[in-house]
């Protein structure tokens, strides 16, 4: 797939014009997110422990995964006091970072907020639909490799202001590290319980309950395969939001944005791991050399390199189209997670671009901004699902539930109607519950 140019970087190059375009375009964006069946059976025997065992199986899936020694579930929960502490013991950068990005986030996702509605009929039948919020929320978050107090507050802000009665985090601490930056997150976010664990196991304890984890009415935020593989498994005994795949980002030049700007905003996806995918779409034969170069030229003053040169050469690619419509084409085929207009007048794009995560409109706004304080959500649909699904948001925690109250007169002129159709499907009890209200 990928081609090394002469400045050493390896990323495919691809050429509407190509012959062979459509076959490597297809081979570029395939991604199979579905476990092997060994992953399947060994997240099956950890959802059943855990169903079964309860805390003990926590506790022993936790000392074994992430090396620590904990001898009950009072060691692997962290109350509010501790949450507290870790805001006010931030250094003040970061404290005021983070909460100006909670308070943005919060005040996005507050024009969210559905109504519930109703409408009278002439004859005083009242139809409508009331909406209310789940009661319970469990916020996965992920641990390892990296922390991530941005997911947080992207998870656990929506619950929060769509009125979600308790919110339940889990995130995995391997080693015993907490970091202060997620719990100081969670602080700001009201989260109102903490569990030091993760993978399958932490999912099952939020699916099923514990003795100590209260069970969840709908999980959501990503993470490793056993995570996925987890979640798509509960998904029924409890909601989900996502199957989410790997981060990716698409960039639509028109040739007028500062080469250096675009090689960062492709890194900026690379570096997440090397399944990451950054494409590059241009119109502009000698703009697609520039960043081609730029990107050559920072790569190796990287702190990620190897993992943005392994995403590059396998996921990336830069590919020069015809013009503008075809470039409109390509992007609404791939549906990317992240899609930069850096175009004059993305505004005009706008009604043309049917599938994406979120839009990122102009030259001056960085996929990055989106990622920790602009305010909308980046939890987003990955791997072309953006033609079905929608970021994460307050109508997540949320159901709606249809309103029905018939006068005695809107009862007696449904009935015929219903009576009618449920003779024709062979319902009788339905016809003659319907019949009994229809007035002589």
């Amino acid at each position: 797939m990928s081609e090394a140019s002469a400045s050493g970087l390896e990323v495919a190059r691809l050429s509407t014009r190509d012959p062979d375009f459509e076959a490597r375009l297809d081979a570029l964006l395939a991604w199979e997110g579905v476990s092997d069946d060994a992953v399947q059976r060994r997240v099956a025997e950890i959802l059943d422990a855990v169903k079964t065992r309860g805390d003990a199986a926590l506790i022993d899936y936790s000392n074994r995964f992430d090396r620590l020694a904990a001898s009950s579930m009072a060691e692997l929960t962290l109350g509010a006091e501790r949450l507290r502490q870790a805001f006010e013991g931030l250094p003040e950068a970061q404290r005021e970072a983070l909460a100006t990005a909670a308070d943005r986030v919060r005040r996005y996702h507050e024009h969210q907020k559905p109504e519930s509605w109703s409408y009278t009929e002439a004859d005083g039948t009242v139809l409508g639909q009331q909406v209310t919020p789940v009661d319970r929320a469990g916020i996965y978050v992920p641990g390892g490799k990296a922390a991530y107090p941005s997911s947080v507050l992207m998870n656990a802000l929506p619950a929060h202001v769509a009125g979600v009665g308790e919110i339940v985090m889990v995130v995995p601490t391997p080693d015993g590290v907490l970091n202060d930056l997620v719990l100081a997150a969670a602080h700001l976010a009201g989260v109102d319980h903490v569990f030091t664990i993760g993978g399958a196991q932490a999912v099952a304890a939020l699916a099923y309950g514990t003795e100590t984890v209260p069970r969840v009415d709908k999980i959501v935020g990503p993470g490793n395969i056993y995570v996925a593989t987890a979640k798509r498994a509960v998904f029924g005994q409890v909601g989900i939001d996502m199957i989410a795949g790997p981060s990716e980002i698409l960039v639509v030049s028109d040739g007028g944005t500062d080469p250096d700007w675009l090689a960062m905003d492709l890194f900026s996806q690379a570096e997440h791991d090397e399944d990451a995918q950054s494409i590059l779409v241009t119109w502009d034969d000698a703009h697609l050399e520039a960043v081609a170069d730029a990107m050559a030229r920072a790569l190796p003053t990287m702190e990620r390199e190897a993992i943005i040169r392994t995403s590059l050469a396998e996921r990336g690619a830069l590919i020069h189209c015809r013009d503008r419509d075809e470039a409109v084409a390509l992007l609404n085929r791939i549906a990317p997670e992240h899609l930069e207009l850096s175009v004059a007048d993305p505004e005009a794009w706008l009604p043309e671009v049917r599938h994406a995560g979120a839009v990122f409109m102009g030259r001056y706004t960085a996929e990055a901004l989106g990622d920790y304080c602009a305010g909308p959500n980046h939890v987003l649909p990955t791997s072309g699902t953006a033609r079905f699904s929608s970021p994460l948001g307050v109508y997540d925690f949320q159901k709606r539930s249809s309103l029905i109250q018939c006068s005695a007169q809107g009862a007696s002129g449904l009935g015929p109607v219903a009576s009618t159709l449920a003779r024709g499907e062979s319902l009788t009890a339905h016809a003659r519950s319907a019949e009994y209200r229809i007035r002589d």
